[in-house]
């Protein structure tokens, strides 16, 4: 299964490069199925960590989706899409921040995987770029900072029912870092 989710992500993101460089896209959804992986997730979890922006930024469809990987993985990644493109930035992310305080363990998970990559990557970036990172943004940093600070609130609410060194904890610390950079 987790083969099969590679070479799916890999055609439905090709040509596709991550936001402001021209890294291919497909490097990201594969950290996110190692964060997983490598923090003992199931394999479902680690295959919809690989097909998480999938149905957000590819054409292909939930039904495809639970046909090749099961109605559990269709789920997961369903749960990690924003559910209508055509709102504004800012209301997308709040209902995301929203969204996860209730959302399923499996769905916390991989979303939290995902934003772990996220905050990683823009970390890393911003100790390169320093402030010229926040320009590849739509929504520059004051609003980018909100919404992971937001995302903290929302997927480390429970950070005691994690062992230290979790996703949890790593993506906390990753925004916190990230944030004294004001």
């Amino acid at each position: 299964m987790l083969d099969k989710a590679i070479k799916e992500a890999t055609i439905a993101h090709d040509g596709q490069t991550r936001k402001g460089t021209e890294i291919p896209y497909i490097t990201h959804p594969f950290s996110v199925g190692m964060i997983l992986s490598e923090a003992g997730y199931t394999e479902d979890e680690v295959v919809a960590g690989i097909l998480h922006d999938t149905l957000e930024d590819t054409d292909l469809s939930v039904e495809r989706i639970e046909e090749l990987f099961g109605a559990h993985v269709s789920n997961i990644v369903q749960g990690c899409t924003e559910p209508d493109r055509t709102l504004e930035w800012k209301d997308r992310k709040q209902h995301t921040i929203e969204f996860l305080k209730t959302a399923s363990p499996e769905v916390r998970a991989v979303a939290c995987a995902d934003k772990l990559h996220n905050a990683g990557d823009m970390l890393a970036d911003y100790q390169r770029l320093g402030e010229d990172l926040w320009e590849r943004f739509n929504e520059g940093k004051e609003q980018q900072l909100w919404y992971y600070n937001g995302l903290v609130e929302s997927l480390c609410d429970r950070l005691d029912q994690h062992p230290e060194g979790s996703i949890f904890h790593r993506f906390k610390e990753t925004v916190d870092q990230l944030s004294r950079n004001k």
